[in-house]
């Protein structure tokens, strides 16, 4: 049975055995608001979750039965974006002055994404007041470092057992954002390597073949290429993979009443079956590469 591990940040599902060089996490599937971020928006309860990745935590909950451990973060995005470096602050949020070691220039800042958001995805502004940077470095000590800390733990096992490792970075997407993912009809899945730089081709392929065979519209890297955890965790050449996929809402809830469709089952079993088939891809991958560097 998976061994589950809860704290106010994060559970954690670990497999009965790491069987598979797997890691799966999903960072803005969580839904326990604070108190204080309720207080400090000028949004309701309902708007603020325009920015969540309702329930993608759900779609992957079979992983631990795989071999694969799960990785999802409890706080929600507008509280505190982990996709992100951990400095990524718009100063015109703060009411005193950022360190210099803050990035206050990057394109998710201009676009009101950082670390801290200054907008829900829908662009409603969250706050109704200016914040102190005392308030920031709360989150990200509390939150986004006990988050990466775990992460990072999680792919150096498997870095460990197997050599390398395909960390699955599980996100949704609205319906709309669909439009944009190079298809007549939409994407119903975008998947993303960062541009070829976090993830070898085969394995990407090997998932968008898989999707497509199962009569998903796949898209690659358009609209999203992936966040700061592919960039961070993907480095091909070193055997470190990081594969972004983004799921349409669409297809599983009900976009306005964060509710589940009578589809989500069939969309899990989909996921389930994806990473059972990950699985088998990467332990081959990496038994071919390890055959070749040995000859």
């Amino acid at each position: 049975m998976p061994k589950v591990a809860a704290t106010s940040v994060y559970d954690v599902r670990q497999p009965a055995g790491h069987a598979v060089p797997l890691v799966v996490a999903s960072p803005h599937s969580g839904a326990d608001y604070p108190e204080d971020l309720l207080a400090a928006s000028r949004l309701d309860p309902l708007t603020l979750r325009r920015s969540e990745d309702s329930f993608v935590d759900a779609l992957f909950a079979a992983a631990p039965e795989l071999g694969a451990p799960l990785l999802a973060a409890r706080f929600p995005r507008a509280y505190l974006d982990v996709n992100r470096e951990p400095w990524e602050l718009d100063p015109a949020m703060f009411a005193d002055p950022l360190p210099n070691f803050v990035n206050t220039r990057s394109p998710r800042v201009r676009m009101g994404l950082g670390t801290i958001a200054r907008i829900v995805a829908s662009g409603e502004e969250i706050y109704a007041r200016k914040l102190r940077f005392a308030e920031a470095r709360r989150r990200v000590e509390g939150l986004y470092q006990p988050y990466h800390n775990q992460l990072r733990r999680l792919v150096e096992d498997s870095e460990a057992a197997f050599g390398g490792y395909l960390l699955i970075d599980c996100h949704s997407m609205p319906s709309a954002a669909g439009a944009f993912g190079g298809h007549d009809g939409g994407a119903d899945i975008v998947l993303g390597d960062y541009h070829g730089t976090s993830c070898a081709p085969r394995l990407v392929e090997a998932a968008r073949a898989f999707l497509a065979g199962r009569g998903f519209a796949v898209s690659l890297n358009m609209p999203y290429a992936g966040g700061f955890t592919t960039g961070h965790y993907g480095s091909p050449r070193r055997g470190r993979h990081a594969m972004q996929i983004e799921i349409s809402r669409a297809l599983y809830m009900d976009e306005r009443h964060y509710t589940r469709r009578p589809a989500f089952d069939k969309i899990a079993a989909d996921m389930t079956a994806l990473v059972a088939h990950l699985g088998r891809v990467v332990e081959e991958y990496f038994g071919a590469r390890h055959r070749a560097a040995a000859e």
